[in-house]
C-alpha cells in the first residue's frame, strides 16, 4: 500500500493502527520521517514493542537487521526496527523481507520494520528492492510537492499546538520562515509556549463547561498582530518595524532601527531577507505587477505604492547586485562590514542614497 505523508498522517493519530509488517518512509524532507516516527511510536508502546534503530553502513548491514528481528522474535512479545541509511538489499534479503511481511499479514508475528530512505524516484520504485514493501507493506511518499501540502501539515501541528492562526497569519509565517518546514514548525512550537497561559485558561473554562464530556480541547485563535509579537526579538525594534520605516521613506527612523539592530545582534540574515522583500516586491509593482497576487496586504499597499513613486527604473536596477554584496559580507567574503551595506541598502529603498548613481 502506497500513501502520501499527508493522507497517511492523519490516520496514525488513529486510536489504534495496525503497525506490524514493513514500512518504508522516502522524501526529502527529514521533518516528515520524523513526524512519521513521532505517530507510529504511541502504537509501538501501546503494543509493548521493544524500539531499536539500526543505520545500515553497507549492503552487508541487512544481515544485522534481519538478525536482530529475529532475536528480538524471541525475548520479545514484539519489536519495532528503524533503519536508516540508503543501501539497497540483495536478492536474498529482499526474499527475507517478502517472507517478513507475508508473516506479518498472517498474523505469525506482530513485528515492525520501518526503513527511513532519501526520495525514490519512479525508476527506484519499480525496482525488485522496493517490491516487498509496496505489495505487502506500507510506503509513505514524506515529499511536499506544493505549498498547499506544508501549510496543511503545518495546520495539522497547528491544531495539535492548540492554535489557530488567521489567513493573514499563515502568510506572514510562510513568508517570514522563507517557505521551510522546520522554521515554521519551530514558530509554531514557541507559539505554543508565549500562550500557555491563554490555552491552559481556555482549557479550564471548556473543562469546567463541559465536565461530563469529552470535548477536545479549546484553541486558542491568532491573528497577524500576535504572530508578529511573536517573531520580534527582545530587540526594541524588528524587522517588521524597519519595513514600515522603509517604505514610508523615514530615513532617520531606518537608521536608527538599523543601528538598534545592530546593537542587539539581530541576525544579519533576518535584516537582510527584510530588505532584499521589499525590495523585490517593489521591482515587481512597477514592472506592472497585482500588489494582491504578489501576496502584499491591503493595509500596505499603499506604502508600497508610496515607495515605488520615489524610485525610478534606474535606481532599482543596481539593487540586486546591493543585495548580492550584503550577502557576501554576511557571509565573510569581502570585507567591507555587513552592517554598512545593509544601511546603504535600507536606505536606497526610502529614496535616501548614500552614494548617488551617475
Amino acid at each position: 500500500m502506497q500513501d502520501t505523508f499527508i493522507q497517511a498522517y492523519p490516520k496514525l493519530q488513529q486510536s489504534a493502527v495496525a503497525v506490524a509488517g514493513l514500512w518504508l518512509s522516502h522524501g526529502d524532507e527529514p521533518l516528515l520521517s520524523q513526524w512519521l516516527v513521532d505517530a507510529l511510536r504511541p502504537h509501538w508502546r501501546a503494543q509493548n514493542y521493544a524500539i531499536k534503530r539500526i543505520e545500515l553502513i553497507s549492503v552487508k548491514s541487512w544481515q544485522e537487521v534481519l538478525s536482530e528481528l529475529g532475536s528480538q522474535s524471541l525475548f520479545d512479545d514484539a519489536s519495532a526496527l528503524i533503519v536508516t541509511g540508503n543501501h539497497k538489499p540483495d536478492k536474498a534479503v529482499i526474499t527475507e523481507l517478502e517472507r517478513f511481511a507475508q508473516d506479518a499479514q498472517a498474523g505469525s508475528h506482530g513485528h515492525s520494520l520501518l526503513w527511513l530512505t532519501p526520495k525514490q524516484d519512479k525508476r527506484a520504485q519499480s525496482s525488485k528492492w522496493f517490491a516487498p514493501f509496496a505489495q505487502y507493506g506500507h510506503v509513505i511518499d514524506c515529499n511536499l510537492y506544493n505549498e498547499q501540502q506544508r501549510q496543511q501539515l503545518l495546520q495539522i501541528q497547528a491544531q495539535q499546538f492548540g492554535l489557530t492562526l488567521s489567513q493573514d497569519a499563515w502568510q506572514l509565517l510562510m513568508s517570514h520562515t522563507e517557505h521551510h518546514l522546520l522554521s515554521a514548525y519551530q514558530t509554531l512550537w514557541r507559539l505554543s509556549y508565549l500562550f500557555a497561559p491563554q490555552l491552559m485558561a481556555n482549557n479550564n473554562v471548556a473543562t469546567q463547561e463541559n465536565s461530563n464530556s469529552s470535548s477536545p480541547l479549546s484553541q486558542v485563535a491568532l491573528d497577524i498582530t500576535d504572530l508578529q509579537a511573536a517573531l520580534v526579538s527582545d530587540a526594541q525594534f524588528s524587522v517588521f518595524d524597519l519595513s514600515d520605516a522603509m517604505l514610508s521613506g523615514n530615513s532617520a527612523q531606518v537608521a536608527k532601527i538599523i543601528f538598534q539592530l545592530k546593537a542587539t545582534d539581530e541576525p544579519t540574515t533576518l535584516v537582510l531577507w527584510a530588505i532584499s522583500k521589499d525590495m523585490r516586491q517593489i521591482m515587481q509593482l512597477m514592472d506592472g505587477q497585482d500588489p494582491q497576487a504578489l501576496g502584499i496586504w491591503r493595509s500596505k499597499q499603499g506604502l508600497y505604492q508610496q515607495a515605488c513613486r520615489r524610485q525610478s527604473k534606474a535606481q532599482t536596477a543596481a539593487w540586486p547586485a546591493l543585495l548580492y554584496r550584503c550577502d557576501q559580507a554576511i557571509k565573510g567574503l569581502i570585507i567591507q562590514p555587513a552592517w554598512e551595506l545593509l544601511l546603504q541598502a535600507a536606505l536606497e529603498l526610502t529614496g535616501k542614497r548614500l552614494f548617488p548613481t551617475k
